[in-house]
């Protein structure tokens, strides 16, 4: 099996399908062994895009530890919840040199949840600055955001910079509540923007649903939303190649997306943990 690419929407980079998210076995401190299990056989199953964030535990220094000369092969990304520029420089240092790299691929402002956050991200002094000055730098090729409390807190922002990518989730339980795949997805296909993403698997609840246990169908869904890619956590090698093998399969079809939504409807909102 050979994992499909997509076009990451305006940055003219074609990704993974699937990528490997920062979570799971990877949030973690101490556990290199299995970390680096892990990631070299996300890297054997031909995963191309790598996913961390400062954070992320000992994520990021699990990549650099596990790379090597494999880092020129994949698209790696990071993120800083930092709302200072100040701040952010200072976390792009420490990402750099955990994942043993000289830029990022890309680098995402991370979960912005409130006004607040923007009003501090966008203020004079503000993160943005430090994310565009690395763009500009090439510490990094791309710059993103990440939500997924309110999607009109990303919409706000959309309109206060000129982001390459968004992170936002994408599960059958969305349409239920504050979607975002009603209003951001839309939104940033329009703005040509790369659609990223997570909370697919709604941190293994999924695996909860009666009569819908299994990996397959909720990949599945997420990858008939016209996303350029997913990021999914592990625990496993195994999981890692489970999620591959769904990967590889075809979208499910607009009728199968709104069985899955009506069958996942009466658990919706524990689903979306996430979410306030």
């Amino acid at each position: 099996m050979t994992l499909p690419r997509r076009s990451l929407g305006k940055t003219g980079v074609e990704v993974t399908q699937l990528g490997l998210g920062g979570e799971g076995v990877l949030r973690t401190f101490g556990r290199d062994e299995e970390a680096g299990a892990l990631i070299e056989r996300a890297l054997d199953e031909g995963i191309g895009y790598l996913e961390s964030a400062r954070a992320y535990s000992g994520s990021e220094t699990y990549y650099g530890q596990a790379l090597g000369a494999r880092r020129e092969q994949i698209f790696l990304a990071s993120k800083s919840h930092e709302r200072t520029a100040a701040g952010a420089r200072r976390h792009l240092e420490t990402t750099l040199s955990n994942m043993r790299t000289d830029r990022l691929d890309l680098w995402q402002v991370h979960d912005v949840r409130t006004r607040s956050d923007i009003d501090a991200i966008f203020a004079p002094g503000g993160a943005i600055e430090a994310f565009d000055r690395a763009k500009t730098a090439g510490l990094t090729r791309f710059v993103g955001i990440t939500g997924h409390e309110d999607p009109h807190i990303l919409l706000a922002a959309f309109d206060l910079y000129d982001f390459d990518t968004v992170l936002i989730p994408v599960n059958p339980a969305e349409p239920d509540y504050c979607s975002f795949l009603d209003t951001v997805l839309p939104e940033a296909r329009q703005r040509g923007m790369g659609i990223i993403g997570m909370k697919v698997l709604c941190r293994g609840f999924a695996l909860r649903v009666p009569q819908h246990a299994a990996v397959d169908p909720w990949i599945r869904y997420a990858l008939a939303k016209d996303i350029s890619t997913m990021v999914l956590g592990c625990d496993t090698p195994e999981q890692v190649s489970e999620n591959v093998r769904a990967a590889c399969g075809e979208p499910l079809s607009e009728s199968e997306c709104s069985q899955l939504e009506k069958a996942v409807a009466p658990y919706a909102r524990e689903l979306m943990y996430y979410k306030p």
